[in-house]
């Protein structure tokens, strides 16, 4: 992991030729404010970009949906039927 410090209106580049990228990843700090940080990303359209706890929530619900057995969604239907 690569640590830096930056100043309000200073970025860094991510990518070089050998990314198969149209154009570097830049990421400006716009804003400091107490203990939060505004960041502002520039990157290719091809870039995905989604924040870190969406994605988890997101693998988080794809693992609880398949992990359920058919034996516990009858039984989850057959009580909801009762109420």
């Amino acid at each position: 992991m690569l640590v830096i410090k930056r100043k309000v209106n200073e970025s860094i580049l991510i990518g070089d030729n050998n990314v198969s990228l149209s154009e570097p990843i830049e990421i400006i700090i716009s804003e400091i404010l107490g203990d939060r940080v505004k960041i502002a990303i520039n990157a290719p359209d091809e870039v995905k970009i989604i924040r870190k706890e969406i994605k988890e929530t997101l693998e988080f619900n794809q693992n609880a949906v398949t992990s359920i057995s058919r034996d516990k969604m009858s039984e989850l239907k057959a009580n909801l039927k009762k109420k």
